[in-house]
C-alpha cells in the first residue's frame, strides 16, 4: 500500500468524523436514469450531507432488491449502463466521499476476484458489498480485498443465528451492514418492534460500526435507527423513487431527500 489512506481507513475516518451522530449513507443506482445523471445525483448527495455512498451496479437478477430498485436497474441496463461505466462514476465520486460498491457475486467471479477487486481499488472506492456471497464462500474475495485495502462488508439479517452472527461480525471490515427487516429492499410504513434489539445483537458481534439498512425511508425512521444505536443509516428505495419521480431534475429531488435525512440525524 502507498502512503495514501486505504479504503478501510477512509471508511473508519468517515464514521469517526460524525462525532457521535449516525453516518448517512444514501444508495445510488449507477446508470439510473443515465450514467451522467447518476454521477450528478451522487455529487448532489455529497453536497446535501452524505457521509458515504453505496453505489449499486445494475444487474438482471438482483435477488436482494425490491421492485423500485429492480426497475431502476433494468432502466439503467437498457440505457447502456455497464460495470465499466459504474466504476467511472465510483472514481469520480471517491475523490470527495468514501464509495462502497454493491454488486452480485457473478460480477466478481466472472473476471476473477483478484482482477475485479484490483480494478475496483484503482477507482479509489473503499468497500465492496456482495449480498449473495455467503460468509463461507468469501475467503477468495476477502483475500483480494485485504490485499488492496478494500473493506469487504457483509450483511447481517434479523434471522441470523448467534453462531453465524459471531462469524460474520468477526470477518466484517469497514462496517457491518445490518438488515432491519426480513425481505428485500423497500420502504416500510413502520419498523419492526425488535429494531433496537437487532442493532444491539449486531453490535455485540463485531468491533466495526453497525449500519442499518432496508426499510428506512423517512427522516423519522432514520432518527429511530440512530436512537436505536446504529452507527450508520442506509437509505435506498426512497432515493431511487425520488429520482424516478423527477425526470426534469433528479439530482435536485434526491438532494432534497438527503438533506432532510441529514437534518434528522443532526438532532
Amino acid at each position: 500500500m502507498s502512503a495514501a489512506r486505504s479504503g478501510v481507513e477512509r471508511i473508519a475516518d468517515a464514521f469517526a468524523r460524525t462525532r457521535g451522530r449516525a453516518a448517512l449513507m444514501p444508495y445510488l443506482m449507477g446508470g439510473f436514469p443515465t450514467l451522467e445523471e447518476s454521477l450528478r445525483i451522487g455529487e448532489a448527495y455529497v453536497a446535501a450531507g452524505a457521509d458515504l455512498i453505496e453505489l449499486g451496479v445494475p444487474y438482471s437478477d438482483p435477488l436482494a432488491d425490491g421492485p423500485v430498485i429492480h426497475a431502476a436497474g433494468t432502466q439503467a441496463l437498457a440505457a447502456g449502463s455497464s460495470i465499466a461505466g459504474v466504476l467511472e462514476v465510483a472514481r469520480r465520486l471517491a475523490v470527495d466521499v468514501p464509495v462502497v460498491l454493491m454488486c452480485y457475486a457473478n460480477m466478481v467471479f466472472a473476471p476473477g476476484a483478484e482482477a475485479f477487486v484490483e480494478r475496483l481499488a484503482r477507482t479509489g472506492a473503499c468497500g465492496l458489498i456482495v449480498p449473495d456471497l455467503p460468509v463461507g464462500e468469501a475467503p477468495e474475495v476477502l483475500q483480494a480485498c485485504d490485499a488492496h485495502g478494500i473493506a469487504l462488508i457483509p450483511l447481517l439479517a434479523p434471522t441470523t443465528t448467534p453462531e453465524r452472527m459471531r462469524e460474520i461480525g468477526a470477518q466484517a471490515k469497514g462496517f457491518l451492514y445490518t438488515v432491519s427487516v426480513v425481505g428485500t429492499t423497500g420502504e416500510r410504513e413502520a419498523l419492526a418492534d425488535s429494531f433496537a434489539q437487532i442493532v444491539t445483537r449486531a453490535k455485540s458481534s463485531t468491533s466495526v460500526p453497525v449500519a442499518l439498512g432496508f426499510g428506512i425511508g423517512t427522516p423519522e425512521q432514520a432518527r429511530m435507527a440512530a436512537d436505536a444505536g446504529a452507527d450508520g443509516v442506509i437509505v435506498g428505495t426512497r432515493l431511487v423513487r425520488a429520482v424516478g419521480e423527477a425526470p426534469e431534475d433528479p439530482a435536485a429531488a434526491a438532494a432534497a431527500v438527503v438533506a432532510g435525512l441529514a437534518a434528522a440525524l443532526e438532532l
